[in-house]
């Protein structure tokens, strides 16, 4: 009987192990997508409502991260204005309901001004 419950004691704990360490990995996942979108659309001067982004290299292999963005200009002085984007990101693995699934959404505001 304690060998039964050493054993699920240790893969109890090599569980939670790995789902910590794809956790960690969709939210670098997530950080991902927000600096690329940061990165569009500063460069670009504007932003696509929503991109899907299929992530295939390395530990961020198998992720899809959807950015979505929302831009709103603002006045930075009498007649100037600048930009500020708002953007989400939103890291999925796995389906939905099944085990080794898991979510993490970032979000973040850039501004254009300077």
């Amino acid at each position: 009987m304690l060998a039964v419950i050493a054993v699920r004691l240790a893969t109890t704990q090599q569980q939670t192990v790995t789902m910590s360490l794809i956790e960690a990995r969709a939210l670098a996942a997530a950080q991902a997508g927000i600096e690329w979108g940061a990165y569009q659309s500063l460069d670009a001067g504007h932003c696509a409502a929503s991109t899907t982004l299929a992530l295939g290299e390395a530990a961020l292999n198998g992720f899809t991260v959807v950015v979505t963005c929302a831009a709103q200009s603002f006045a930075t002085g009498p007649s100037t204005t600048g930009t500020s984007y708002v953007l989400q990101a939103t890291a999925t693995l796995g389906t939905y309901g099944q085990p080794g699934y898991v979510k993490r959404v970032v979000s973040g505001t850039y501004s254009s001004a300077t």
